[in-house]
């Protein structure tokens, strides 16, 4: 009998690494709303060709992580409507998220990211370190969300997230909004370890609304002022 043959491994696409990298880019902040994206200079950084770079760009914009401006692209400004709607969906999906996270969680063994995590941003707080901080908080996030098995909620949480992150590691960066982020981990991480659907999930909304209105002051500064252009 003849073997089967294997599926052969293909690289990721080009395109799909173009788009990795600038969203990471713009999940930190590294590129934000003042700079243009246009595909001859990103072509040229990026050592590619103009395709890939056009096709990154328009999946972004169909995200909404970019906008068309004039023959470049630029990160939209957010306006406070802007972050209420971001939030509003974020409190449909996250909350519910942490449902699914809360099944698996009671195992120690599936928590032990998650739990690290919580302990490296409690020693970050201590020490006044926000990078450190910053860093771990991204790692708690990580950890929960690897316990939600639903990958189509996860997608969809990654994209909203992403139209914010790279305002809130700006809000981190004050360590009132750290200490009150550190507090929402600890109830989350405790819901966890109880198995606690619903105070998970409630944890959860609270954690957004403090993030919300940490975010706001920032959303403000960037709203185009009246009768500007």
């Amino acid at each position: 009998m003849e073997r089967a043959l294997k599926p052969l491994e293909r690289p990721v696409a080009l395109a799909d690494r173009v788009y990795e990298t600038l969203r990471e880019q713009l999940r930190t902040g590294r590129i934000g709303p003042s700079r243009r994206l246009q595909e001859v200079m990103l072509a040229t950084q990026l050592g590619v060709s103009r395709t890939p770079v056009r096709e990154a760009l328009a999946r972004l914009a169909s995200e909404g992580l970019v906008e068309a401006d004039g023959r470049s692209f630029a990160v939209p400004g957010l306006t406070p409507d802007d972050v209420d709607d971001i939030y509003a969906v974020r409190g449909l999906l996250e909350p519910e998220a942490m449902r699914h996270a809360a099944r698996c969680a009671a195992d120690p063994a599936a928590r032990a990211p998650l739990d690290d995590a919580l302990t490296e941003a409690e020693a970050a707080h201590a020490a006044g370190d926000a990078d450190r901080f910053i860093a771990a908080n991204g790692r708690f996030r990580e950890a929960w969300i690897a316990l939600v098995a639903n990958r189509r909620l996860v997608r969809a949480i990654g994209l909203y997230a992403d139209h914010v992150r790279y305002l809130r590691a700006l809000t981190l960066a004050d360590a009132a909004v750290r200490a009150g982020a550190l507090a929402g981990m600890r109830e989350i991480a405790q819901a966890l370890r109880a198995g606690d659907t619903e105070s998970a999930a409630r944890a959860m909304h609270q954690q957004l609304e403090r993030a919300k209105r940490a975010l706001m002051p920032y959303a403000r500064s960037e709203a185009p002022a009246a009768g500007g252009k």
